[in-house]
């Protein structure tokens, strides 16, 4: 009863609680997904719902002279048809960082695919013809597809009318933002180098190529408002750009996180989520939007392709004077994330290397190519498949081991980053160099293992594999090494935090806690890891995981490896402040009956009061009995600041994290055929919470930075058209293509983070790519001076 204070009934000694941080739990979605069980957002149902579907632009630069609708409206079953001219509110665009891109296509198309006109009906192939017949007059305009159109004299403006925080500061129109870094004496210290390399190097354009394509069920509701499910990385940013195109307050746009298959990036910009609301609201019935493979190609942003030209100059024995970098990112048509990759690619451009003299210079361009931004790695990619080539020429250069000559000039703790920021915790660039390197290699010639058919040779182990092109003749080995450094979190002075709500409460005897955010489960695994929290921190067997949605503060994007930091610190400090609670109630109740209550220090502990040596003072459950303690609170890391826009200096970054590779390959040059045999790993991951799914994350982000090695791109034409929006046509790694990924996890904790842990996710997928690219080298001998490396280059054909 409440209010009644009861003794404790048990004084035994107290069990740490199973499944806190530190152990490899089960995934609570694991098992769903793998069955085929687990609802993604493409299942939502309603019975009375519409289908929407988009009228796409087949122009990259194109004037809508005019659009006729009848024609699609007169077609039984359509029950709207909305253009540009249809929004209902006085704001008419969105964008992550500032407003430039159209709910609608506003008279002018800037790039292919681009948003015309949308249509509801009452099935998804009644829209799709619908749209069809919708008539556009489009005048098309010259197509800016490349750093010479967009920063000619009289190059066409993609946005002849900017108004951004960055328009001041560019030297041209067509640049969405420029980052210089300067830092030492560049002339003086390429004065003292001995040996000066050159390189310029290319990024082709990678999709994340994520499974589950964009979708969502929008339902109006009785107050004039919206109810949207959709699945998307940052929830309350989606409802920040929705809620003004809708003419709608906050508070009317409910948002709630639906199962999504997979992002990378991808959907931290809106897709279709601004689309059904609108038609929802239209026609007064819930609508649903699920792209198909094709129309995913144009939906999201991609990973900005980029040129970079870079210098580095050592002393004999294999010291790096200085380096000098232009890193030049297209944007695309929009500028998305733009702004933040570019001060990523700036900053992180040196790579883990003590470099004291530096002239930087990155930037973005607007063009009629594909908008891109956010993409795993964010930047940090781009710029570490330039500087570890470097590292190579170099080594190659001074006759030194390329493995040897990174490790004498890796940074470490105290290493002064090129922006003047200290490295303030463990950087064991060296140390992980050393551990990849010692992995055993793999066998050489495993395809003489086991022979398929009575031919003594397995052609699975082989380059080709089962299109049984080679048997052995003339493939050749090589080994590659590649180490990387990415920033985790948000960087230059955003303010980055994340709410948490924590709920304690008995449910059948027994203490419940419930753990409440707006985070994107994308498949991180961070629904595990705060219930590892909870059980960690209250002591508790039994957590909850409310779904996300808007209905508690914001968790912040799924992204830049934050959100076992920054919502897990959230996590920890709410449920840190539901436990003072519950003990503060335990000694109000019962603190007459021991003296620990007063004098020891206590903790929540296998479902118990506990002190520090063991004993137990009482249960939860007899403490709260019907009490229920429930603490929303925010949770910020250490503040950053915007680098300097001259200098590029600035305390930009939160924390960094490493990650280094050895490939081993086998190439048939011949052919232009690579078989990727081993990607070893070794990454600092500070604290492993579930030590399981960190090397689960690796070994992803290793994969998808193989698929940008030797498959993955986005091709687009110089009149700005994609040319592959498909699975067939844009190849990304499957099983037969994944290699063994041996790991090994260092764990050197960072003092400023919870648990003292490190984001993970994105740094394997740096230093992969520029690993198998290095190996191929050498087995050939090429340059190989572009990703990604296709047979043609290997054959020179």
């Amino acid at each position: 009863m409440a209010g009644v204070t009861r003794a404790p009934t048990s004084l035994t000694q107290g069990s740490a609680t199973k499944g806190g941080v530190g152990e490899s739990t089960l995934r609570p979605d694991g098992t769903l997904k793998v069955t085929g069980e687990f609802a993604y957002s493409s299942d939502l149902w309603r019975e009375d719902m519409l289908w929407g579907h988009t009228l796409r632009s087949p122009h990259a630069h194109a004037e809508i002279r005019s659009i006729d609708t009848s024609e699609a409206l007169a077609q039984p079953g359509v029950h709207a048809v909305m253009t540009y001219d249809d929004l209902p509110a006085e704001v008419k665009r969105y964008g992550l960082e500032y407003r430039d891109t159209p709910v609608l296509a506003d008279g002018r198309v800037r790039h292919h695919g681009e948003p015309v006109a949308i249509v509801a009906a009452d099935h998804p192939e009644t829209a799709r013809r619908a749209a069809g017949k919708i008539r556009v007059d489009y005048a098309p305009l010259p197509v800016v597809h490349d750093e010479a159109t967009a920063l000619a004299e009289d190059a066409p403006l993609v946005h002849p009318h900017r108004d951004d925080e960055h328009a001041a500061h560019v030297p041209h129109p067509n640049i969405v933002h420029r980052q210089p870094i300067v830092r030492g004496d560049v002339a003086a210290a390429r004065a003292r180098a001995h040996v000066v390399v050159t390189g310029a190097y290319e990024i082709g354009m990678q999709d994340q190529a994520f499974l589950g394509p964009e979708s969502g069920l929008a339902v109006p509701a009785e107050d004039g408002g919206v109810d949207l499910y959709v699945a998307t990385q940052w929830l309350h940013t989606d409802l920040r750009q929705i809620a003004p195109v809708l003419g709608l307050p906050e508070d009317k746009v409910r948002m709630t996180l639906s199962g999504v298959g997979g992002a990378f990036g991808g959907r931290e910009d809106l897709s279709m989520q601004i689309h059904g609301c609108l038609l929802a609201l239209r026609t007064g019935r819930p609508v649903k939007i699920v792209y198909d493979r094709f129309e995913s190609f144009f939906g999201h942003v991609h990973r900005h392709p980029a040129t970079l030209r870079y210098e580095h100059g050592a002393t004999r024995d294999g010291r790096l004077t200085h380096m000098t970098c232009r890193i030049v990112l297209d944007g695309g048509a929009y500028a998305s994330a733009s702004p933040a990759v570019v001060g990523n690619a700036s900053s992180l451009s040196v790579g883990p290397y003590a470099v004291d003299d530096v002239e930087i210079e990155a930037l973005a361009l607007y063009t009629n190519n594909p908008p891109c931004g956010a993409m795993r790695g964010f930047g940090a990619v781009q710029a570490c498949f330039a500087y570890e080539s470097q590292m190579d020429k170099l080594a190659a250069e001074l006759g030194m081991d390329p493995v040897e000559f990174r490790r004498l000039n890796a940074m470490s703790q105290g290493t002064l980053m090129p922006t003047g920021q200290e490295v303030d915790s463990p950087a064991p660039v060296a140390e992980l160099l050393r551990r990849v390197k010692a992995m055993p290699l793999p066998p050489e010639r495993q395809w003489e293992s086991g022979g398929t058919h009575g031919t003594g040779v397995d052609v699975r182990a082989l380059p080709g594999g089962l299109s049984n092109t080679t048997h052995g003749e003339g493939v050749r080995r090589g080994v590659g090494y590649a180490v990387g450094i990415k920033n985790v979190g948000f960087s230059e002075g955003f303010d980055d935090y994340s709410t948490a709500r924590v709920r304690l409460s008995v449910v059948g005897g027994e203490p419940v806690a419930m753990v409440r955010t707006a985070m994107a489960e994308v498949g991180q695994g961070g629904v595990t890891v705060h219930a590892q929290i909870a059980r960690t921190e209250l002591g508790v067997a039994q957590v909850t995981i409310h779904p996300a949605d808007t209905g508690v503060g914001s968790a912040g994007s799924t992204s830049a490896s934050r959100q076992t930091y920054v919502t897990g610190g959230a996590v920890r400090h709410a449920c840190e402040a539901v436990r003072e609670e519950v003990l503060e109630l335990g000694r109000a109740k019962l603190g007459t009956y021991h003296p620990a209550w007063a004098s020891a220090e206590l903790l929540l502990e296998g479902g118990k009061v506990v002190t520090d040596g063991g004993e137990v003072l009482a249960s939860i459950a007899d403490v709260l009995e019907d009490e229920v303690v429930e603490r929303e609170l925010e949770w910020r890391h250490r503040p950053t600041e915007p680098f300097d826009l001259k200098t590029g200096q600035g305390r930009g970054h939160v924390q960094y994290s490493f990650a280094a590779h050895r490939a081993v390959v086998e190439v048939d040059a011949e052919l232009g055929l690579v078989k990727v045999v081993e990607l070893a790993c070794a990454q600092d991951v500070g604290k492993a919470l579930n030590p399981q799914s960190v090397v689960g994350q690796i070994q992803g982000g290793t994969v998808q930075g193989l698929g940008l090695a030797v498959m993955e791109e986005v091709l687009v034409g110089t009149d700005g058209r994609v040319r592959n929006p498909s699975f067939t046509d844009y190849l990304i790694p499957t099983i037969l293509d994944t290699p063994a990924i041996p790991v090994d996890v260092l764990e050197l904790a960072d003092p400023n983070a919870p648990y003292g842990l490190r984001g993970v996710g994105e740094a394997p997928t740096l230093s992969s790519t520029p690993a198998v690219v290095s190996a191929i080298r050498a087995a050939t001998g090429l340059a190989l001076e572009r990703v990604p490396v296709r047979p043609e280059h290997l054959t020179g054909t």
